[in-house]
């Protein structure tokens, strides 16, 4: 065989050949036409509701001081533990500070001491820990689960007080009267733990200790004090009176040690190659659209430390006694009802989309529609006329989020933002971009800063629903 023959078996059957091409293709006109481009587009940008919602106010020295008014009342803060294994829980002792009767004991041996004699024990749902009125004998602390306070009404029927979870303490309060007994009865609404302390173990350490005794005698003290309803130091006021009665003399107290908000930041250097920035600016200026994505990742990460950093967020900072759980998991109107009721006035609620969902699905389960509220040109999902603005930088453990509800602005004691506008080299309202050279790489380097931070003017203007179990249903 012949090498022609090889060839034409290997190549197999020529193709039959197509029309002639009688004009210029796209593929190789759009080589000489101009291309139109967006500017760089970022995922990450969300709403900022809070950022928008939030008053600014300015803080020209970069701190804040929040002037009160005195107040004696100790809140009920949450109590800590550490969970070594299913049967090894134990309570960390500088939270016992948490109890009204320990804020500020400062003898951390003897707190040690008094967390060690705290025992666990395990309740399933629907057991009846204490019975209402029955003597005071223990103190409880929840270590995880959830409880209801049940009393008998005036009528004698049976309603629930609230409900009790993680970190939450009851009999404490026996220390405020001489014959305590249990006001409600505590029933368990799921399975838990809480830590159990016998009142004679807490006695015994009570005798011994001098400094203690010394501690909770101050305590009770201040606790005898006349205060109003918030727990400040009653004005003496006289009214209704007749003829030449003595009139009351008084003065409003301060509150010595006022709390202090410093300005907080967030930074990066950004860094642009300085060929880059010569060359690529046509249409668009590169050192431009760096700085704008850099400063809405900037602006996204501020609004999540105003709602979670733990020195000032708002979800760390909001008073206990500004704490409530859900009465039975999902969010529901009476929830939300409860969360209106705590302050005399909501401007706003903040939610996860998720509970958003969760409590639509709750309204649609009672044939309820909440309405809606134009806001700036939005038309926002509302209940009871206060907006509920979405916030996915709330978050989520497990299936549970939070709900808050707050009162803003200065003149109504609400909550503020602060910021230091007028800074050099500013680019934004409290936020500069500084150049910083070009180093032996040619990189142009520049720091972008922002200054912020929230203040609670007091304790009612922020109110957390949580534990809102967000999780739908199976049908």
């Amino acid at each position: 065989m012949s090498i022609e023959a090889d060839l034409d078996s290997f190549q197999g059957p020529i193709p039959a050949a197509g029309p002639a091409q009688l004009s210029l293709s796209t593929a190789a006109a759009r080589k000489l036409a101009t291309t139109t481009k967006s500017a760089p587009q970022m995922r990450g940008i969300t709403s900022r509701w809070l950022l928008r919602q939030l008053p600014w106010v300015q803080v020209s020295g970069g701190t804040y001081r929040v002037n009160r008014r005195l107040s004696l009342a100790v809140g009920r803060g949450r109590v800590g533990f550490i969970q070594a294994g299913a049967d090894d829980v134990r309570i960390i002792p500088q939270t016992l500070r948490e109890i009204p009767a320990l804020r500020g004991f400062d003898d951390d041996a003897l707190l040690a001491e008094l967390a060690g004699r705290f025992t666990p024990r395990d309740f399933s749902s629907g057991e009846v820990l204490v019975e209402e009125g029955r003597p005071v004998e223990e103190v409880f602390i929840v270590a995880h689960g959830r409880i209801e306070r049940i009393a008998t009404g005036k009528y004698g029927d049976r309603k629930t007080l609230g409900v009790l979870s993680d970190g939450d303490h009851l009999g404490d309060e026996a220390l405020l009267r001489p014959d305590p007994l249990w006001t409600a009865t505590v029933k368990a609404s799921t399975a838990g733990t809480v830590m159990v302390l016998p009142w004679a173990a807490f006695l015994e350490l009570f005798d011994r200790s001098e400094q203690l005794r010394d501690h909770v005698d101050r305590f009770l003290a201040s606790s005898a004090r006349k205060v109003n309803s918030k727990g400040e130091v009653e004005v003496a006021i006289s009214a209704g009176h007749e003829g030449e009665a003595d009139v009351p003399t008084s003065f409003v107290d301060y509150d010595l040690a006022p709390r202090e908000y410093d300005l907080s930041l967030t930074q990066t250097i950004l860094r642009v190659h300085s060929r880059v920035a010569d060359l690529y600016n046509d249409p668009m200026n590169q050192l431009e659209q760096q700085l704008r994505l850099t400063v809405e990742e900037i602006r996204e990460r501020q609004e999540w430390e105003l709602l979670n950093n733990r020195e000032f967020g708002l979800l760390h900072n909001a008073d206990y006694d500004q704490r409530i759980n859900t009465w039975s998991g999902p969010p529901t109107p009476d929830d939300m009802d409860d969360l209106l009721s705590m302050r005399r006035g909501t401007d706003l609620f903040l939610a996860h989309p998720k509970a958003i969902t969760a409590f639509f699905r709750e309204c649609t389960k009672r044939g309820i529609y909440p309405d809606s509220t134009d806001v700036g040109g939005h038309q926002v999902p509302a209940w009871r006329g206060v907006p509920i603005f979405p916030c996915g930088k709330i978050p989520i453990t497990g299936h549970t989020s939070s709900i808050l509800a707050m009162r803003t602005g200065e003149e109504d004691q609400g909550v503020i933002g602060l910021h230091q506008t007028g800074i050099p080299d500013e680019y934004e309202p409290s936020l500069n971009v500084r150049f910083m050279g070009i180093d032996d790489k040619a990189i142009m380097k520049y720091l972008v800063t922002a200054y912020y931070s929230a203040a609670i003017l007091v304790g009612d203007a922020v109110g957390i629903l949580e534990n809102v179990d967000i999780a739908a249903p199976r049908s």
